[in-house]
């Protein structure tokens, strides 16, 4: 057993550890990061990058298509080897050396192995060789293991081997067919993917989709994935069952079958076996904290990212590890911490400008405060609606351009609090949302912000018009 001590231990070497650690160093500390899989994470091998890589091609196709001119150059489909190289390019083959040589860089330090807390401040770290190095830390440990997918209580579930977003995302053989429970994020991505792919799609969804989002979002993104011969089904799977068939789906509205089950149902805390009673902390729970990512009462001890719940998503875990490196890195010199809120050292964003985007087909972008939700928040709301297909910019996107955009209105401040766009390539007009909302930005103030014509931010003039002058 080795012993060695940091100013800062960062347990999870993914995109929000690593961010942790690099804001850290720059602060002037000493910091290891502690990995047991790939560094780089989640996100870089099995998440974001790949899901993404694997929507794409399907997306470009189809808005050609849409396309009188550029579509009559569409000779053939997907070329499925060729897009799944493509994947495996973002993935690095799902080797970490290049983010490896990164670390090193930034003059962090790395461990390899699974860490465990083992009391206040201290770390030990057992590798796959089964050689034990204790670390303790000056100032702070910090977690950001992120989460795991939850698998629902379904009989048989278990036995049938069901895929996990990891082997979605991995795939090396689209298989013929391809059933998911699950209607949010997850589930709605790879049924875009997997039907781009070949693969026959049946979508088990209880309640609809994409329930976090505003209820026309759902409705359009189903209404399209029915077009184009995706099942949905809009009940609970009662069994699950793998048979030389492939595997047997039953619900009260019949029995399906598929050569793969895809669980997208949501996450739980990765934190089962991460030492935490021996810090009076309840193992598998996600770990409650402040606005400076500090875990409620302790003083050493912060978690950063999916296992803190409060937004589990990459860019806001990320946002998170830069106020919370600033915030260990400041409190170790004695500095003063700036914990107001939007100060340098907090996450204030979390709590109500999340921004988001479902790559589906329409795509669905959304930021700050759900309709529904700010009514129950007691905001005086304002909801305003545009149709995108009657905006010019829409319309040389797409012949028939299907789309909706929506403003949530605080009357009272006379600010947005929430919007919603739906449609293809509404990505891109997120962040003027965001800034929007972040910013606080009067209405008044947003009439001289003219959009470019013909954009698809014109709909910002068209719902400014649809609210009326303050």
């Amino acid at each position: 057993m080795s012993e060695t001590t940091w100013d800062v231990i960062v347990i999870g070497a993914g995109a929000v550890g690593e961010n942790v650690a690099d804001r850290a160093v720059q602060g002037g500390l000493s910091v290891v990061l502690v990995e047991s899989e790939l560094v780089g994470g989640e996100c870089s091998y099995w998440a974001c990058m790949p899901s993404k890589a694997l929507i794409r091609s399907g997306l470009a196709l189809r808005a050609v298509e849409r396309l009188p001119g550029a579509a009559q150059a569409v000779t053939g489909g997907i070329d499925v080897p060729a897009l799944l190289a493509r994947r495996n390019s973002f993935t690095s083959n799902w080797d970490d050396a290049g983010q490896v040589r990164w670390v090193e860089k930034a003059g962090i330090g790395l461990e390899r192995g699974h860490a465990r807390l083992n009391g206040p401040k201290q770390v030990t770290v057992t590798g796959k060789n089964g050689t034990v190095t204790t670390l303790t830390a000056r100032h702070a440990v910090v977690v950001c293991t992120g989460s795991d997918p939850q698998l629902p209580n379904i009989p048989g579930l278990i036995d049938a081997r069901p895929w996990t977003p990891r082997e979605a995302t991995s795939v090396k053989e689209v298989p013929p067919s391809l059933a998911i429970i699950g209607g949010g994020v997850v589930g709605v991505e790879m049924a875009t993917a997997y039907r781009d792919l070949g693969a026959e799609v049946t979508l088990f969804a209880r309640s609809g989709l994409l329930n976090g989002q505003e209820e026309f979002a759902g409705e359009m993104v189903a209404k399209a994935l029915r077009e184009r011969a995706v099942t949905i089904v809009e009940t609970s799977p009662t069994r699950v069952e793998r048979t030389s068939d492939g595997v047997v789906i039953d619900t009260s509205d019949g029995s399906f079958t598929a050569s793969e089950v895809l669980i997208a149902t949501g996450r739980i805390a990765r934190t089962s076996d991460l030492g935490l009673d021996t810090v009076g902390l309840t193992p598998g729970d996600w770990l409650s904290v402040d606005d400076t990512m500090l875990v409620h009462d302790t003083d050493w001890l912060y978690a950063v990212g999916d296992v803190n719940h409060r937004a589990l998503l990459t860019h806001q875990g990320k946002y998170q590890a830069r106020a919370a490196g600033d915030v260990i890195a400041a409190r170790a010199k004695g500095e003063t911490v700036d914990d107001s809120p939007w100060g340098a050292h907090v996450a204030t964003a979390d709590h109500g400008a999340v921004p988001q985007v479902t790559f589906s087909d329409p795509e669905v972008a959304s930021v700050g405060v759900m309709s529904k939700d700010a009514e129950k928040q007691g905001i005086d709301v304002q909801v305003v609606d545009y149709n995108l297909g009657w905006v010019a910019g829409a319309s040389l996107q797409a012949d028939n351009y299907e789309g909706q955009a929506r403003f949530v209105i605080d009357r009272e401040r006379q600010v947005i609090v929430g919007a919603t766009f739906v449609g293809q390539d509404v990505a891109e007009l997120l962040h003027s949302a965001t800034i929007a909302i972040v910013g606080e930005v009067p209405l008044s103030r947003l009439w001289h912000a003219v959009p470019s014509y013909p954009t698809i931010s014109e709909v910002w003039l068209r719902l400014l018009e649809a609210i009326g002058r303050p």
